[in-house]
């Protein structure tokens, strides 16, 4: 697992809990993290009707129910079968009827729903789920994007998330228009060539529907903070401390410099590694945000 060398792990973890007759709940759990991440479905969804075998009390069978949906719904966006949503939302159902106010269950069954097409299911779940969530919370707050425009629950959304900046701004996903999401590191010689041409990037672009967000992997905080103030990296700047940082694992990177566009709808365009070519998808996101503008302003009134 140190060495991210997740195909290797999942076999250990499948060997354990085979050696442990099918009774190892730690096995279990990493089977179905690393079953999804892997797309080994079959194994997901084994660890997770162990879980089921073995499950004592309603929250523990919330969990496994939920365990087992998450793998479905992994494994229907990856295939495109909505048998396996409609699977996830039985798992779901399921696990609601065991925990009733368990949070994730609900986004997931949500999710479920929207990929079915169900828009009003979904969006009452998307509602249950902001009632059950603190208003600062970026999950809330993609809820109530997914409220507003529940198709935008079958598109590959970029991962909610929310972060205070090295000067102390807070950024977070859904209240954002079109983003440039650079994730690099003082370590890095590419990231180190690849940096003028970023500044003249957040020169051109400042003052437009545009946030460039960097995202440093860098464990030397210190470290960090000399190098983009002496480069005058003034566009906001956020450090996820390696590649086992929270935003990092969300994103899945692992490798840098690793560059994501994100349009105005909070939708995934563009992913490049080690990629300098960046101008004109900017410019693409800004026409698509310019689109939009007309109509938040109209139903603004």
């Amino acid at each position: 697992m140190r060495d991210r060398r997740q195909d290797i792990a999942l076999d250990e973890f499948k060997k354990a809990d085979k050696q442990d007759g099918g009774h190892c709940r730690a096995c279990q759990k990493q089977m179905i993290k690393y079953g999804i991440e892997l797309g080994e479905w079959k194994t997901a969804e084994l660890a997770a009707e162990e879980m089921m075998a073995e499950a004592a009390g309603a929250k523990e069978v919330a969990m496994a129910h939920f365990q087992s949906g998450a793998a479905f719904i992994s494994e229907g966006l990856q295939r495109h079968k909505d048998e396996c949503f409609a699977r996830a939302h039985d798992e779901e159902t399921k696990a609601l009827a065991a925990y009733s106010t368990f949070p994730d269950a609900v986004m997931l069954d949500g999710r479920a729903l929207a990929q079915l097409k169900q828009d009003d299911a979904a969006k009452a779940r998307f509602e249950q789920f902001t009632k059950l969530r603190p208003a600062e919370d970026p999950e809330r707050q993609r809820a109530l994007r997914y409220i507003a425009r529940p198709e935008s629950a079958r598109a590959r959304m970029a991962p909610p998330f929310a972060v205070t900046t090295v000067d102390g701004q807070h950024v977070s996903m859904d209240d954002l228009q079109s983003v440039l999401l650079d994730f690099w590191a003082t370590w890095c010689g590419p990231c180190r060539e690849a940096l003028p041409h970023m500044q003249n990037v957040a020169k051109k672009f400042r003052g437009q529907p545009l946030v460039i967000l960097s995202v440093s992997l860098d464990s030397d905080e210190q470290k960090w903070k000399e190098f983009i103030g002496k480069n005058e990296m003034t566009w906001p700047q956020y450090r996820d401390g390696g590649f086992t940082g929270s935003i990092a694992k969300m994103f899945g990177v692992t490798a840098v410099p690793h560059t994501f566009t994100i349009d105005a709808d909070g939708v995934l365009q563009e992913e490049h590694i080690g990629d300098a070519s960046i101008e004109g998808k900017l410019k693409k996101l800004l026409v698509h945000a310019r689109e939009l503008a007309p109509a938040e302003t109209s139903s603004a009134k």
